[in-house]
């Protein structure tokens, strides 16, 4: 390892299918060491997995950063949103975590929005109105189904809240993560006790909120990790706040994120309170907002299509009439929990390659859908899109969204900018700074700019089309005639 010009920081980004680690550089923000490791999910009609994994894969990834961790003086973990973990008495998981993809908790959703105001009440309140990917609804689905687990529950956690307990022993979360709970407040940024006491969930069973800035604690030593005792731990956040940090983002900069769920969102300095659920109100890690719409569809569900037709994900063909809506998981945008893929215009001469178009077409049709929302009146929307997430490389991903934007399209060299991001945050707990002037400094979102080209007005119209005739099926839950 060569000499760093500065302290050493580590970002962890504990996302759905695996665990990275970034040693960072906190002067120049230049990775000098990584690693990563996998951790399961389960497949039918939930998605959970065992947090203890989690753990497992860190370990593993930092011990594969060597003598790079033992020197960093700061750790922040980033991770996936939304899912709910359920810990015992001695800290150990009461059953596998419920994942944001799972989407059992459909009807508990309908319900709370329901009984509690309805979507504008939930709007004005949270930011946001619950769909199945909230933590409040999945807590709902499990006091109704697994009751036995509610009550041998003795701490609720989310998947970054996990792992920062474990180092420092202590139950923390920020509120970029909770904003996406359902039981935060936005407008007092406090735990809203009305929704906690609807759904049965004490709030000593919550961790602290931890503000912007602050350390969440320090590693303690009962466990066998390559950091020095004492190293600062800050609070971490959501995978989108956290990724929001490592571009750097200012207010008003669009950004479509493509893994295994597809999100576009900004900064914005307004809080947000859309009634209609399309977009969640969320508070970033720093002290704004960030407005966000998110698809449970995206790189997942095309590479589904593409090995279906037995075709590299990059074998897409022009020139196809063809629809399709690759809601292989239910949806999200739009709000269609209990949909399965659809395909309309299906023709004879129609080709392989421009089925797997017509799944690109469908992913990116949802993203884009929202982003008029997601942004300010006064944003700029002639600016370039940033194009992140594991799919912002892939050719194909980015001459769809120039051809349904008509934006010109900016792709940023950095790789894993959620881990990115909590390397900033940590680096900010060292300097004092702004976790996000931090990651400007380090020039993260630098990449080529991809021209706009015409907005193919005829794609979108027809998608719409097919999406408004087929809402009949698209709604239809199981079983149902």
């Amino acid at each position: 390892m060569s000499a760093a010009e500065g302290p050493l920081v580590v970002g962890v980004d504990t996302s759905t299918q695996s665990t990275k680690a970034l040693v960072v550089d906190a002067s120049t923000g230049r990775v000098v060491a990584s690693g990563q490791a996998p951790h399961t999910v389960s497949s039918g009609a939930g998605r959970e997995s065992d947090p203890r994994q989690w753990w497992d894969a860190l370990c593993t990834a930092l011990h594969q950063c060597g003598d790079a961790a033992h020197e960093a003086a700061a750790v922040s973990i980033g991770g996936q949103q939304h899912g709910l973990v359920t810990l015992d008495a001695q800290g150990d998981p009461v059953r596998p975590a419920l994942l944001w993809n799972d989407v059992r908790s459909a009807p508990q959703a309908r319900r709370l929005v329901e009984e509690l105001g309805g979507p504008k009440t939930w709007a004005e309140r949270t930011g946001s109105v619950p769909g199945a990917s909230f933590t409040v609804t999945k807590w709902a689905w499990l006091a109704e189904n697994e009751p036995e687990a509610v009550r041998a529950t003795a701490a609720v956690r989310l998947p970054h809240d996990y792992l920062t307990e474990r180092l420092t022993g202590q139950g923390t979360t920020d509120r970029g993560d909770v904003s996406g709970t359902g039981w935060w407040a936005s407008g007092t940024e406090a735990y809203d006790e009305e929704t906690l006491a609807h759904v049965g969930l004490d709030p000593a069973l919550l961790p602290r909120v931890v503000r912007p800035g602050e350390v969440a604690g320090t590693v303690r030593d009962t466990h066998d990790l390559p950091f020095s005792k004492g190293t600062l731990v800050a609070p971490g956040t959501g995978d989108n706040a956290a990724a929001a940090l490592g571009l750097g983002l200012r207010p008003g900069t669009p950004v479509l994120s493509l893994g295994t769920s597809g999100t576009v969102y900004a900064v914005s300095t307004r809080r947000p309170t859309d009634p209609t659920g399309t977009v969640a109100g969320f508070a970033d890690a720093r002290g704004d907002w960030l407005p966000l719409a998110c698809t449970l569809n995206c790189t997942l569900a095309v590479d589904r299509v593409a090995e279906l037709l037995g075709l590299d994900r990059e074998a897409v063909e022009p020139g196809t009439s063809v629809t399709l809506l690759p809601y292989l998981d239910g949806e999200r945008t739009p709000n269609l929990p209990h949909a399965s893929g659809l395909l309309h215009g299906l023709r004879h001469d129609t080709t392989a390659g421009q089925l797997l178009q017509a799944a690109y077409d469908g992913a990116v049709h949802s993203l884009l859908g929202a982003l008029d929302l997601v942004l300010d009146p006064d944003a700029d929307r002639s600016a370039p899109l940033l194009l992140i997430g594991g799919g912002a490389r892939g050719t194909a991903w980015q001459e769809t969204v120039r051809r349904l934007s008509g934006r010109p399209v900016q792709v940023p060299e950095a790789k894993e900018l959620v881990a990115l991001g909590a390397a900033a945050q940590a680096a900010g707990l060292l300097t004092g700074e702004d976790p996000a002037a931090v990651a400007r400094r380090w020039d993260t979102a630098r990449g080529p700019v991809l021209g706009p080209v015409e907005r193919d007005e005829a794609t979108l119209s027809r998608i719409a089309g097919v999406l408004s005739d087929a809402a009949p099926l698209l709604e239809r839950e199981p079983g149902e005639r």
